[in-house]
């Protein structure tokens, strides 16, 4: 049922809001969205800039990163799993997840469900998804971590990511073709690359979002950071979740 919400509200806007643009010959304002589905903050973040889409008329990328790689980066260091600062986590995603209207639900054994297991295969899968089938990429996306962070289930094994695949209407022959394509070399790479970038615009953390202003990439960090991305483009923020709000 979320899932649906989520298409209908985002063709929707979407479609109305880019005739407006079209008719206004306004262009597109190209932003970066880098995120794995292992991080709730980058589901929050991805959800809220897919609304903005088409009321800032964005020319949104949407780009599949592992986070571990972020977090073992030269340079970098992971922040402490302490139980208290796990605790607060918890309590502040589902607080978000209420005010921005995304049904998260954590899962019960977060260490071993997002730290110990991780994305690895999953991000690879959507890497695939993003090379070969780029139309799949946000509900494929969306539906790990539906899995994940919203129904605690498993996005490790191959019949997990399989069946998200199907929920987000891939055909299993294309899954299965895609699955085995995230085993390759070239996909791989990709993923190693695109986690790369991130970390050559300033990244430290996801979601991280990149626009460039008078030909300067600009890296901002978190999905409370949309509001202010959204000033330095010139937009108005209209909340968390705009199709409340009186455009």
């Amino acid at each position: 049922m979320w899932t649906r919400k989520f298409s209908f509200l985002n063709v929707a806007l979407r479609r109305s809001m880019a005739t407006a643009r079209e008719t206004s010959g306004v262009s597109k304002k190209k932003v970066e969205c880098f995120y794995d589905v292992s991080s709730p903050y980058s589901w929050l973040g991805f959800e809220i800039i897919c609304r903005y889409r088409p009321i800032w008329n964005l020319d949104l990328h949407l780009r599949p990163v592992l986070l571990l790689g972020i977090m073992n980066a030269p340079g970098n260091q992971p922040p402490a799993i302490l139980p208290k600062r796990i605790e607060y986590l918890l309590k502040d995603v589902g607080r978000l997840g209420k005010y921005c209207q995304v049904p998260i639900n954590s899962p019960k054994d977060f260490v071993n469900t997002v730290i110990v297991k991780g994305s690895l295969l999953a991000m690879r899968f959507v890497t695939a998804v993003d090379t070969a089938e780029p139309q799949f990429l946000e509900s494929v996306s969306r539906e790990l971590w539906m899995r994940i962070w919203s129904r605690d289930e498993d996005i490790v094994q191959p019949e997990s990511i399989l069946a998200a695949a199907k929920k987000a209407g891939l055909s299993s022959d294309k899954s299965q073709e895609l699955l085995k394509m995230s085993t390759s070399p070239e996909i791989k790479n990709r993923l190693k690359e695109t986690t790369g970038e991130v970390l050559k615009f300033g990244g430290f953390g996801l979601p991280s979002f990149v626009i460039q202003t008078d030909g300067q990439p600009q890296l901002f960090f978190g999905s409370d950071r949309i509001e202010l991305l959204g000033n330095v483009l010139g937009e108005k923020w209209l909340g968390p979740v705009p199709t409340s709000s009186k455009l």
